[in-house]
């Protein structure tokens, strides 16, 4: 028998992604041995044609999905939904490293995590180019006076406190596109957090085991493939291409000449990356234009292309791990999530291509019901991640992740996650109700701009002296 905690809170995920609109409501209850699972109490998702490789580009119809996704979570879980937390990727999401550190004011005196926040908000300031906005500031190693390489300097004597950050941006557009869609919404949900895509999706399907061995999370959605890389229990990297799920779908499009539902369903049916699964001869017949003679796909064919496209995904994943300069630190290999992770055989395709351990990772920790069932798929992932960040923190040692000055200079809670104590508590009476008391507006981000060729960005990273062809893939 499970007990529920935190007063049954409830929260609210909302992923919106370039293929779907996906929202999971769900609580916190613990296992008979006293682990912390997840309820899920429900699950919504609805096509998306507002978003283009993650950035939103039409807000009425990326509006009118946000809205069926969530009446349909609404009458499942009988909860009024007010509060979500969110995620975005794009392929301007731009990452980079930087140091930053603090004088404390009471020398003699242990860090405290005051002295952590004031380091955080100073590198919020961080002067960002035109139009580019900051979506995290996330600590990497801290320094306290002469010691380097401290992992949670709270407690320790010293009077300057600094750290190795990433710092997270994207185009501040998008962002705006982003925050009007929430607004827009039938129920005119508030923002709780926001969060980038695999930071969501890395809490639903990474072990803790993983992340302190070193593992690189890749999240392949329809529009964007995402990338970050854990080391010692810390974020150290990320990444977002522009190639995923949809390049696959376009390319079965072209060779076998056939219309785009009819692509994406022979990807979704019979999507194998080995073309040695299907014989020579085997066919399936596609029903043409109304009046035209159907049309036989070899299902070779469609293994051929889509074995060819992951194979150029998985160079650029695992260039990009390269890059990041953990290649050989990453012990847990690579975990493939998001709804492309789920073509049969995408696994060996990465692990002859990286060398490298690979696994498809399924949002686990699920309380055994139907709805479960529904959402422990690689393609619910950053929803579920985006529920799990509700109850812990990205970052234990920061308390919080989005810009507490970008809306508001509300002070930071209790809770130490920079979030109202408990906003989705169902109220008494006949349906429930999810985060009805105003929520700190986080920061949150979208994207833009046009893809830029990789086959340039691919010479550059084999000869930097090239120059910048690229400037959105620097670190």
């Amino acid at each position: 028998m499970t007990h529920h905690l935190m007063d049954d809170k409830i929260v609210v995920g909302l992923d919106i992604g370039s293929t779907k609109v996906c929202a999971v409501a769900g609580r916190l209850s613990r296992s008979s041995n006293n682990q912390p699972m997840l309820e899920v109490l429900g699950a919504g998702r609805a096509s998306s044609e507002g978003v283009t490789k993650g950035k939103v580009m039409n807000i009425s119809r990326t509006v009118e999905a946000i809205n069926r996704a969530i009446e349909e979570v609404s009458n499942q879980s009988n909860v009024d939904i007010g509060l979500v937390n969110v995620s975005f990727s794009n392929h301007n999401i731009n990452s980079q490293k930087q140091p930053g550190s603090i004088t404390r004011l009471s020398p003699g005196d242990e860090v405290t995590p005051a002295d952590i926040d004031h380091l955080l908000r100073d590198m919020y300031r961080t002067p960002q180019l035109a139009g580019k906005e900051i979506v995290h500031v996330l600590p990497m190693d801290f320094t306290v006076d002469s010691e380097t390489g401290v992992e949670d300097p709270v407690g320790r004597n010293g009077v300057k406190l600094g750290a190795d950050f990433q710092i997270i941006t994207t185009q501040a557009d998008a962002a705006v596109n982003v925050r009007r869609c929430i607004e827009r919404t039938a129920s005119h949900l508030q923002r709780d957090q926001v969060l980038l895509s695999p930071l969501a999706s890395a809490m639903a399907v990474l072990t803790p085991e993983e992340r302190e061995a070193g593992v690189a999370l890749v999240d392949i959605g329809g529009g964007t493939t995402d990338v970050a890389i854990y080391y010692r229990n810390v974020l150290r990297h990320v990444a977002v291409f522009p190639w995923a799920g949809n390049c696959l779908t376009n390319d079965i499009q072209d060779g076998c000449k056939v219309l785009p539902q009819q692509a994406e369903l022979l990807k979704i049916k019979f999507g194998n990356a080995n073309p040695t699964t299907y014989r020579l001869n085997e066919v399936v017949s596609v029903p043409g234009l109304p009046g035209r003679q159907p049309k036989d796909v070899l299902l070779r064919n469609v293994s051929i292309i889509l074995s060819e496209r992951l194979k150029e995904i998985a160079a650029l994943v695992q260039a990009e791990i390269i890059r990041s300069g953990y290649k050989d630190k990453l012990l847990g290999g690579i975990v493939l999530t998001g709804g492309t992770a789920l073509i049969e055989g995408i696994d060996e395709v990465f692990r002859t291509v990286t060398e490298m351990d690979v696994r498809v990772g399924y949002p686990e920790q699920l309380e055994y019901n139907l709805r479960a069932d529904l959402v422990s798929d690689p393609a619910y992932a950053t929803a579920v991640g985006l529920v799990w960040a509700g109850f812990r923190s990205v970052d234990d040692r920061i308390s919080f992740i989005s810009d507490p000055g970008l809306a508001s200079s509300a002070p930071i809670n209790g809770n130490g996650q920079g979030r109202p104590v408990d906003t989705t508590r169902p109220n008494p009476g006949p349906k429930g109700n999810a985060g009805t008391s105003p929520a700190k507006p986080a920061d949150d981000a979208g994207e833009t701009g046009q893809s830029t060729g990789w086959l340039s960005w691919l010479k550059k990273l084999i000869n930097p002296k090239l120059g910048d062809i690229n400037d959105s893939y620097r670190d």
